[in-house]
């Protein structure tokens, strides 16, 4: 069904059958139940920290002996986390988190090489989105320690990080003289 075919759909039915319909998705869809939960009764602060308690079990784990260290587990939370329309700073602080806590992961222990280029894919997502969000003054100083941490501590791809951070203030710029402009 198209978006246009629902609108029509929508308009012509009664508020009731639609009030029905819309219970029913409630009760049948956890995503949907989900998304009006968040939208009534956002607790961010309660997600993002038990988000955080997640990503830090899996380089640090409580139960099991040995840490998985997936970055996966990370990325379901930023996804999900942006698809509710959480406020950008707190999606912003848990991308700059995961990175943080893989940073004191391996240095601690000896991580494979797709390991650094996962938290090289992961500090371009957050930077590019911190950018985007215009929140660059308020995380600079916690980007800039991600990135003395990856050229002080030998890791591979150094580079690579080295090339993201020193973009942030070029994007900057060109996003200022994009805002003068206008």
């Amino acid at each position: 069904m198209s978006k246009r075919q629902l609108k029509k759909y929508l308009s012509e039915i009664p508020k009731e059958a639609l009030e029905e319909q819309l219970l029913d998705l409630y009760q049948r869809f956890s995503v949907v139940k989900e998304y009006y939960d968040f939208v009534f009764n956002p607790k961010e602060d309660k997600m993002v920290q038990e988000a955080k308690a997640k990503i830090s079990n899996e380089y640090f784990p409580l139960r099991r002996k040995r840490p998985k260290a997936r970055r996966s587990v990370a990325q379901k939370f930023i996804k999900h986390f942006q698809k509710l329309g959480m406020d950008a700073p707190m999606v912003a602080d848990l991308m700059l988190y995961n990175i943080e806590i893989a940073q004191t992961f391996a240095s601690e222990k000896n991580v494979p090489d797709a390991f650094y280029k996962s938290m090289l894919n992961s500090f371009e997502e957050a930077v590019r989105y911190i950018s985007i969000n215009a929140l660059l003054d308020a995380y600079r100083p916690r980007i800039e320690k991600i990135y003395v941490v990856t050229q002080t501590g030998a890791w591979l791809l150094s580079e690579g990080f080295s090339r993201v951070y020193d973009g942030i203030d070029t994007d900057t710029k060109a996003n200022n003289d994009f805002l003068n402009e206008i």
